[in-house]
């Protein structure tokens, strides 16, 4: 049974094969982390993903930047199809924090009235077919902070994507920016299970939980499970919650990434089987409110116009 109750997605992406999106271009193989992408080399247009999460009460929806070649064309077609369908809500954009040019770029994205954050990917790992870097170092890098340290008098938050093994550096870069809001993305990818990879994650979700200016994302669990089960993943997602709080933690879906590995309403089942023995309250946290304040969503549901949906992308 469908849940009966608002969802906002958190976390999400939208993708016109039109345009140019170098990671899903280039040989398919050897796969990356995230597995056999060649399902996901397609358009991904806003009636994609109404038919994916058809069904369930969706009042609002977050598009996350989808490394398109070009951020600022995408920044402007998610803009667009808020404009004609309500939907996204909102959106976070794509700038690099080392680009020269880096302030007039951040005005110009700040400047469409759909965008809340800033996401600069910063996934650092030794094998190659992990990182999405080539340096280790972005987040103590002089050119990046100085980037970094315009987000908050532009009210734009910051979304981070990091492995473990950064969450001890993201947690200062937290603590030494406390004036701007960061949103850890996909529950700090807790890539290895073993026990040992598993204590290292767990330190460094309590280092970021103990700083306030930071919101946890639950997503992308199947990134990093591919085969997963709501048994496999119901540590992750009750240790997030249980450093951050319901009222700092938030689910996204990962569409269409996560397709790979199932369904929406798989997914969302999961969350909620996992969080039933939780008060209404902290659910309706969890799966809308925490994302409607952090994101700045208005109090008024965002519905989408299906009428219009013909009209928004190519086939």
């Amino acid at each position: 049974m469908m849940l009966d109750f608002e969802i906002i997605d958190a976390h999400h992406h939208l993708c016109d094969f039109s345009q140019s999106y170098p990671w899903l271009e280039g040989p398919v193989e050897p796969f990356r982390y995230h597995g056999d992408d060649r399902a996901l080399r397609r358009s991904y247009l806003l009636k994609d993903y109404l038919a994916d999460t058809q069904g369930f009460n969706l009042v609002g929806c977050v598009h996350i930047e989808n490394g398109a070649a070009d951020p600022l064309w995408e920044a402007d077609w998610i803009q667009g199809l808020h404009d004609g369908n309500g939907l996204p809500s909102v959106q976070v954009a794509k700038v690099s924090l080392t680009d020269p040019a880096v302030l007039p770029l951040l005005e110009q994205v700040a400047a469409l009235p759909t965008v809340r954050g800033i996401r600069d990917i910063l996934n650092w790992h030794p094998d190659p077919r992990y990182t999405h870097t080539a340096r280790p170092d972005l987040l103590t890098d002089a050119a990046w902070l100085k980037g970094f340290s315009h987000l908050a008098s532009l009210g734009l938050s910051f979304d981070l994507q990091v492995f473990p093994a950064q969450l001890e550096q993201a947690a200062r870069l937290a603590a030494d920016h406390p004036e701007t809001l960061i949103v850890l993305d996909h529950a700090g990818m807790p890539i290895e299970r073993d026990p040992v990879s598993l204590q290292r994650w767990r330190k460094g979700m309590h280092r970021m939980a103990d700083q306030p200016n930071v919101v946890a994302k639950i997503s992308a669990l199947g990134t990093n499970d591919h085969s997963w089960t709501t048994a496999s993943i119901r540590p992750i997602v009750l240790e997030t919650i249980d450093a951050f709080g319901p009222d700092r933690t938030m689910f996204g879906s990962n569409f269409p990434v996560d397709s790979l590995y199932s369904s929406f309403t798989a997914l969302y089942t999961a969350f909620d089987d996992i969080t039933a023995t939780m008060s209404g309250h902290e659910r309706h946290q969890l799966f809308a409110e925490t994302a409607r304040r952090t994101y700045r969503i208005g109090s008024e549901p965002t519905r989408s116009k299906p009428r219009q949906l013909g009209a928004v992308g190519p086939d």
